[in-house]
Protein backbone atom coordinates (compact mmCIF):
# COMPACT_ATOMS: atom_id res chain seq x y z
CA UNK A 1 0.00 0.00 0.00
CA UNK A 2 2.79 2.38 0.94
CA UNK A 3 4.62 1.50 -2.28
CA UNK A 4 1.51 2.46 -4.26
CA UNK A 5 1.32 5.85 -2.55
CA UNK A 6 5.00 6.50 -3.26
CA UNK A 7 4.56 5.56 -6.92
CA UNK A 8 1.53 7.84 -7.15
CA UNK A 9 3.51 10.67 -5.56
CA UNK A 10 6.38 10.29 -8.03
CA UNK A 11 3.91 10.05 -10.92
CA UNK A 12 2.28 13.34 -9.93
CA UNK A 13 5.73 14.95 -9.52
CA UNK A 14 6.71 13.70 -12.97
CA UNK A 15 3.61 15.20 -14.60
CA UNK A 16 4.08 18.45 -12.69
CA UNK A 17 7.63 18.68 -14.09
CA UNK A 18 6.40 17.84 -17.61
CA UNK A 19 3.68 20.49 -17.31
CA UNK A 20 6.22 23.10 -16.21
CA UNK A 21 8.55 22.18 -19.08
CA UNK A 22 5.67 22.37 -21.56
CA UNK A 23 4.68 25.77 -20.19
CA UNK A 24 8.21 27.14 -20.59
CA UNK A 25 8.58 25.69 -24.09
CA UNK A 26 5.16 26.97 -25.14
CA UNK A 27 5.83 30.52 -23.95
CA UNK A 28 9.27 30.48 -25.55
CA UNK A 29 7.93 29.13 -28.86
CA UNK A 30 5.08 31.63 -29.01
CA UNK A 31 7.43 34.54 -28.32
CA UNK A 32 9.90 33.31 -30.96
CA UNK A 33 7.15 33.27 -33.56
CA UNK A 34 6.70 36.99 -33.02
CA UNK A 35 9.38 39.00 -34.78
CA UNK A 36 9.42 41.92 -32.38
CA UNK A 37 7.66 40.92 -29.15
CA UNK A 38 9.65 40.13 -26.00
CA UNK A 39 8.84 39.55 -22.34
CA UNK A 40 9.43 43.26 -21.75
CA UNK A 41 6.95 44.15 -24.51
CA UNK A 42 4.43 41.69 -23.08
CA UNK A 43 4.80 43.13 -19.59
CA UNK A 44 4.51 46.67 -20.98
CA UNK A 45 1.32 45.74 -22.83
CA UNK A 46 -0.15 44.28 -19.63
CA UNK A 47 0.76 47.33 -17.54
CA UNK A 48 -0.58 49.80 -20.11
CA UNK A 49 -3.78 47.84 -20.76
CA UNK A 50 -7.18 49.37 -20.03
CA UNK A 51 -8.05 48.13 -16.55
CA UNK A 52 -11.80 48.55 -17.06
CA UNK A 53 -11.56 45.56 -19.42
CA UNK A 54 -8.60 43.72 -17.85
CA UNK A 55 -10.17 43.47 -14.38
CA UNK A 56 -13.44 41.89 -15.65
CA UNK A 57 -11.28 39.42 -17.59
CA UNK A 58 -9.54 38.39 -14.38
CA UNK A 59 -12.88 38.16 -12.54
CA UNK A 60 -14.38 35.91 -15.21
CA UNK A 61 -11.31 33.66 -15.08
CA UNK A 62 -11.95 33.21 -11.35
CA UNK A 63 -15.65 32.58 -12.00
CA UNK A 64 -14.65 29.61 -14.16
CA UNK A 65 -13.47 27.82 -11.02
CA UNK A 66 -16.33 29.12 -8.87
CA UNK A 67 -19.04 28.00 -11.31
CA UNK A 68 -17.66 24.45 -11.43
CA UNK A 69 -17.93 24.35 -7.65
CA UNK A 70 -21.54 25.55 -7.90
CA UNK A 71 -22.27 22.89 -10.54
CA UNK A 72 -21.00 20.08 -8.31
CA UNK A 73 -22.75 21.61 -5.28
CA UNK A 74 -26.08 21.81 -7.13
CA UNK A 75 -25.87 18.15 -8.21
CA UNK A 76 -25.04 17.00 -4.68
CA UNK A 77 -27.84 19.11 -3.16
CA UNK A 78 -30.42 17.85 -5.68
CA UNK A 79 -29.24 14.32 -4.87
CA UNK A 80 -29.90 14.94 -1.17
CA UNK A 81 -26.37 15.62 0.12
CA UNK A 82 -25.24 18.73 1.93
CA UNK A 83 -22.46 20.72 0.31
CA UNK A 84 -21.20 24.11 1.44
CA UNK A 85 -19.87 26.72 -0.95
CA UNK A 86 -16.38 26.17 0.50
CA UNK A 87 -16.58 22.44 -0.18
CA UNK A 88 -17.82 23.07 -3.71
CA UNK A 89 -14.87 25.39 -4.30
CA UNK A 90 -12.43 22.76 -3.02
CA UNK A 91 -13.92 20.10 -5.30
CA UNK A 92 -13.46 22.51 -8.19
CA UNK A 93 -9.91 23.70 -7.42
CA UNK A 94 -8.66 20.13 -6.93
CA UNK A 95 -10.19 19.17 -10.29
CA UNK A 96 -8.67 22.18 -12.10
CA UNK A 97 -5.23 21.78 -10.52
CA UNK A 98 -4.76 18.04 -11.02
CA UNK A 99 -6.29 18.14 -14.51
CA UNK A 100 -3.66 20.75 -15.38
CA UNK A 101 -0.63 18.80 -14.16
CA UNK A 102 -1.72 15.40 -15.48
CA UNK A 103 -2.96 14.18 -18.89
CA UNK A 104 -6.49 15.39 -19.65
CA UNK A 105 -9.21 13.92 -17.44
CA UNK A 106 -6.92 11.51 -15.56
CA UNK A 107 -6.16 13.47 -12.41
CA UNK A 108 -8.88 16.02 -11.77
CA UNK A 109 -11.85 13.77 -11.13
CA UNK A 110 -10.08 11.36 -8.73
CA UNK A 111 -8.76 14.34 -6.75
CA UNK A 112 -12.22 15.86 -6.53
CA UNK A 113 -13.64 12.45 -5.60
CA UNK A 114 -11.09 12.14 -2.78
CA UNK A 115 -12.34 15.32 -1.10
CA UNK A 116 -15.99 14.34 -1.55
CA UNK A 117 -15.39 10.90 -0.09
CA UNK A 118 -13.54 12.46 2.84
CA UNK A 119 -16.70 14.50 3.52
CA UNK A 120 -18.61 11.25 3.95
CA UNK A 121 -20.33 11.12 0.56
CA UNK A 122 -20.69 7.47 -0.59
CA UNK A 123 -18.28 6.43 -3.34
CA UNK A 124 -21.13 5.36 -5.64
CA UNK A 125 -22.79 8.77 -5.34
CA UNK A 126 -19.46 10.52 -5.91
CA UNK A 127 -18.96 8.51 -9.11
CA UNK A 128 -22.43 9.35 -10.44
CA UNK A 129 -22.06 13.05 -9.59
CA UNK A 130 -18.71 13.35 -11.38
CA UNK A 131 -19.95 11.44 -14.45
CA UNK A 132 -22.98 13.74 -14.74
CA UNK A 133 -20.83 16.84 -14.31
CA UNK A 134 -18.36 15.61 -16.95
CA UNK A 135 -21.20 14.92 -19.34
CA UNK A 136 -22.69 18.41 -18.85
CA UNK A 137 -19.22 19.91 -19.18
CA UNK A 138 -18.85 18.31 -22.62
CA UNK A 139 -22.42 19.12 -23.67
CA UNK A 140 -22.03 22.79 -22.71
CA UNK A 141 -18.93 23.16 -24.91
CA UNK A 142 -20.76 21.52 -27.82
CA UNK A 143 -23.76 23.83 -27.39
CA UNK A 144 -21.59 26.95 -27.33
CA UNK A 145 -19.70 25.75 -30.42
CA UNK A 146 -22.87 25.03 -32.40
CA UNK A 147 -24.35 28.42 -31.47
CA UNK A 148 -21.11 30.13 -32.55
CA UNK A 149 -21.15 28.52 -36.01
CA UNK A 150 -24.86 29.14 -36.52
CA UNK A 151 -24.76 32.80 -35.44
CA UNK A 152 -21.33 33.70 -36.88
CA UNK A 153 -20.28 31.19 -39.60
CA UNK A 154 -17.15 33.29 -40.17
CA UNK A 155 -15.91 32.19 -36.76
CA UNK A 156 -15.25 28.72 -38.24
CA UNK A 157 -14.45 29.58 -41.85
CA UNK A 158 -11.63 32.00 -40.95
CA UNK A 159 -9.46 29.22 -39.47
CA UNK A 160 -6.86 27.50 -41.60
CA UNK A 161 -7.31 23.88 -42.72
CA UNK A 162 -5.41 22.28 -39.83
CA UNK A 163 -7.34 24.29 -37.24
CA UNK A 164 -10.67 23.39 -38.86
CA UNK A 165 -9.69 19.70 -38.78
CA UNK A 166 -8.86 19.97 -35.06
CA UNK A 167 -12.18 21.69 -34.38
CA UNK A 168 -14.15 19.04 -36.30
CA UNK A 169 -12.26 16.28 -34.45
CA UNK A 170 -13.03 18.09 -31.21
CA UNK A 171 -16.75 18.06 -32.01
CA UNK A 172 -16.64 14.34 -32.82
CA UNK A 173 -14.71 13.42 -29.68
CA UNK A 174 -16.84 15.60 -27.37
CA UNK A 175 -20.07 14.19 -28.79
CA UNK A 176 -18.65 10.69 -28.37
CA UNK A 177 -17.64 11.44 -24.78
CA UNK A 178 -21.08 12.86 -24.00
CA UNK A 179 -22.76 9.71 -25.31
CA UNK A 180 -20.25 7.57 -23.39
CA UNK A 181 -20.96 9.40 -20.12
CA UNK A 182 -24.69 9.06 -20.78
CA UNK A 183 -24.35 5.31 -21.27
CA UNK A 184 -22.34 5.05 -18.05
CA UNK A 185 -25.05 6.90 -16.16
CA UNK A 186 -27.72 4.57 -17.52
CA UNK A 187 -25.77 1.30 -17.28
CA UNK A 188 -22.90 2.12 -14.95
CA UNK A 189 -23.46 -0.99 -12.84
CA UNK A 190 -22.04 -3.06 -15.70
CA UNK A 191 -18.62 -1.62 -14.88
CA UNK A 192 -18.91 -2.68 -11.25
CA UNK A 193 -20.04 -6.17 -12.33
CA UNK A 194 -16.96 -6.46 -14.52
CA UNK A 195 -14.79 -5.30 -11.63
CA UNK A 196 -16.30 -7.98 -9.37
CA UNK A 197 -15.62 -10.64 -12.00
CA UNK A 198 -12.05 -9.43 -12.36
CA UNK A 199 -11.48 -9.76 -8.61
CA UNK A 200 -12.92 -13.29 -8.66
CA UNK A 201 -10.61 -14.10 -11.59
CA UNK A 202 -7.58 -12.86 -9.62
CA UNK A 203 -8.74 -14.93 -6.66
CA UNK A 204 -8.97 -18.09 -8.78
CA UNK A 205 -5.44 -17.47 -10.05
CA UNK A 206 -4.19 -17.14 -6.49
CA UNK A 207 -3.12 -13.52 -6.96
CA UNK A 208 -5.38 -12.16 -4.22
CA UNK A 209 -7.16 -13.74 -1.27
CA UNK A 210 -10.11 -12.85 0.94
CA UNK A 211 -12.32 -11.36 -1.71
CA UNK A 212 -15.46 -11.11 0.45
CA UNK A 213 -14.80 -7.59 1.77
CA UNK A 214 -13.74 -6.31 -1.63
CA UNK A 215 -16.85 -7.72 -3.31
CA UNK A 216 -19.12 -6.30 -0.61
CA UNK A 217 -17.61 -2.85 -1.04
CA UNK A 218 -18.08 -3.01 -4.81
CA UNK A 219 -21.70 -4.11 -4.39
CA UNK A 220 -22.34 -1.23 -1.99
CA UNK A 221 -20.77 1.29 -4.38
CA UNK A 222 -22.74 -0.20 -7.30
CA UNK A 223 -26.02 0.06 -5.37
CA UNK A 224 -25.36 3.69 -4.39
CA UNK A 225 -24.37 4.52 -7.95
CA UNK A 226 -27.50 2.92 -9.43
CA UNK A 227 -29.76 4.68 -6.94
CA UNK A 228 -28.16 8.07 -7.62
CA UNK A 229 -28.12 7.64 -11.42
CA UNK A 230 -31.82 6.71 -11.42
CA UNK A 231 -32.56 9.83 -9.36
CA UNK A 232 -30.66 11.90 -11.93
CA UNK A 233 -32.57 10.36 -14.84
CA UNK A 234 -35.91 11.17 -13.20
CA UNK A 235 -34.97 14.66 -11.95
CA UNK A 236 -35.09 17.16 -14.81
CA UNK A 237 -34.45 19.99 -12.37
CA UNK A 238 -31.08 18.46 -11.43
CA UNK A 239 -30.07 18.07 -15.07
CA UNK A 240 -31.07 21.64 -15.95
CA UNK A 241 -29.19 23.06 -12.95
CA UNK A 242 -26.06 21.09 -13.86
CA UNK A 243 -26.23 22.20 -17.51
CA UNK A 244 -26.79 25.89 -16.67
CA UNK A 245 -23.87 26.02 -14.23
CA UNK A 246 -21.61 24.26 -16.72
CA UNK A 247 -22.64 26.65 -19.50
CA UNK A 248 -21.81 29.58 -17.24
CA UNK A 249 -18.51 27.95 -16.30
CA UNK A 250 -17.42 27.41 -19.88
CA UNK A 251 -18.60 30.84 -21.03
CA UNK A 252 -16.79 32.60 -18.18
CA UNK A 253 -13.45 31.17 -19.29
CA UNK A 254 -14.11 31.53 -23.01
CA UNK A 255 -14.93 35.25 -22.71
CA UNK A 256 -11.57 36.13 -21.11
CA UNK A 257 -9.63 36.60 -24.41
CA UNK A 258 -12.35 39.02 -25.54
CA UNK A 259 -11.79 41.20 -22.47
CA UNK A 260 -8.03 41.01 -22.92
CA UNK A 261 -8.33 42.10 -26.56
CA UNK A 262 -10.52 45.06 -25.55
CA UNK A 263 -8.08 45.97 -22.76
CA UNK A 264 -5.33 46.24 -25.39
CA UNK A 265 -7.39 48.82 -27.29
CA UNK A 266 -9.23 46.42 -29.58
CA UNK A 267 -12.27 47.22 -31.70
CA UNK A 268 -15.47 46.52 -29.73
CA UNK A 269 -17.29 45.46 -32.90
CA UNK A 270 -15.11 42.31 -33.01
CA UNK A 271 -16.03 41.19 -29.48
CA UNK A 272 -18.75 38.75 -30.61
CA UNK A 273 -16.51 37.22 -33.30
CA UNK A 274 -13.63 36.71 -30.85
CA UNK A 275 -15.95 35.04 -28.33
CA UNK A 276 -17.34 32.73 -31.05
CA UNK A 277 -13.83 31.85 -32.25
CA UNK A 278 -12.75 31.08 -28.69
CA UNK A 279 -15.73 28.71 -28.32
CA UNK A 280 -14.44 26.76 -31.33
CA UNK A 281 -10.83 26.99 -30.15
CA UNK A 282 -11.93 25.39 -26.86
CA UNK A 283 -13.51 22.52 -28.81
CA UNK A 284 -10.38 22.16 -30.93
CA UNK A 285 -8.04 21.56 -28.00
CA UNK A 286 -10.33 19.99 -25.39
CA UNK A 287 -9.73 16.41 -26.53
CA UNK A 288 -5.92 16.68 -26.74
CA UNK A 289 -4.31 14.50 -23.96
CA UNK A 290 -1.70 17.10 -23.00
CA UNK A 291 -1.74 18.96 -19.65
CA UNK A 292 -3.69 22.15 -20.33
CA UNK A 293 -3.48 21.38 -24.08
CA UNK A 294 -0.37 23.55 -24.02
CA UNK A 295 0.90 24.36 -27.49
CA UNK A 296 -2.29 23.25 -29.29
CA UNK A 297 -4.50 25.88 -27.64
CA UNK A 298 -1.92 28.61 -28.29
CA UNK A 299 -1.65 27.58 -31.96
CA UNK A 300 -5.43 27.70 -32.42
CA UNK A 301 -5.75 31.05 -30.65
CA UNK A 302 -3.01 32.68 -32.73
CA UNK A 303 -4.48 31.27 -35.94
CA UNK A 304 -7.97 32.44 -35.01
CA UNK A 305 -7.04 35.91 -33.76
CA UNK A 306 -4.26 37.09 -36.11
CA UNK A 307 -6.60 38.00 -38.98
CA UNK A 308 -8.82 40.05 -36.64
CA UNK A 309 -6.33 41.96 -34.55
CA UNK A 310 -2.95 41.66 -36.25
CA UNK A 311 0.03 39.47 -35.38
CA UNK A 312 1.50 41.34 -32.41
CA UNK A 313 -1.83 42.04 -30.69
CA UNK A 314 -2.79 38.40 -31.23
CA UNK A 315 0.43 37.21 -29.53
CA UNK A 316 -0.10 39.62 -26.64
CA UNK A 317 -3.74 38.58 -26.23
CA UNK A 318 -2.88 34.88 -26.29
CA UNK A 319 -0.05 35.17 -23.78
CA UNK A 320 -1.99 37.36 -21.33
CA UNK A 321 -5.17 35.27 -21.66
CA UNK A 322 -3.33 31.99 -21.11
CA UNK A 323 -1.37 33.53 -18.28
CA UNK A 324 -4.61 34.41 -16.50
CA UNK A 325 -6.88 31.47 -17.38
CA UNK A 326 -4.29 28.71 -17.11
CA UNK A 327 -0.97 29.44 -15.41
CA UNK A 328 -2.20 31.85 -12.71
CA UNK A 329 -5.48 29.99 -12.25
CA UNK A 330 -3.74 26.62 -11.81
CA UNK A 331 -1.25 28.07 -9.30
CA UNK A 332 -4.03 29.58 -7.16
CA UNK A 333 -6.11 26.38 -7.40
CA UNK A 334 -3.06 24.39 -6.25
CA UNK A 335 -2.67 26.63 -3.19
CA UNK A 336 -6.37 26.38 -2.28
CA UNK A 337 -6.31 22.60 -2.75
CA UNK A 338 -3.25 22.25 -0.52
CA UNK A 339 -4.85 24.38 2.19
CA UNK A 340 -8.07 22.33 1.95
CA UNK A 341 -6.13 19.07 2.19
CA UNK A 342 -4.07 20.15 5.19
CA UNK A 343 -7.09 21.63 6.98
CA UNK A 344 -9.12 18.47 6.42
CA UNK A 345 -6.28 16.23 7.59
CA UNK A 346 -5.78 18.35 10.72
CA UNK A 347 -9.51 18.23 11.40
CA UNK A 348 -9.55 14.43 11.02
CA UNK A 349 -6.55 14.09 13.34
CA UNK A 350 -8.37 16.07 16.05
CA UNK A 351 -11.39 13.78 15.77
CA UNK A 352 -9.34 10.63 16.39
Amino acid sequence: MRSGKINSKYKNMMWAFISLALAVLTVNTVLKQSRTMSFEDLLSALVSSDKQWLIPGIIFAALFVWFEGLAIRSILKDAGYKCSYQSGLLYSTSDVFFSAITPSATGGQPASAFFMYRKGIPAGVVSAVLVLNLMMYSVSVIILGIISICVIPQSFLDFNTLSRVLIILGFVVLIGLSLFFLSILKKGTVIFDLLSRFILFLNRKGIIRRTENRLQKIQKISADYEKCSKLMAENNKMLIHALVWNLLQRASQIVVPTFIYLSLGGNKSYAGLIFAKQCLITIGYNFVPIPGAMGISDFLMIDGFTEIMGRETAFSSVMISRGITFYTCVAICGIITLIGYLYGRKKNDRSL
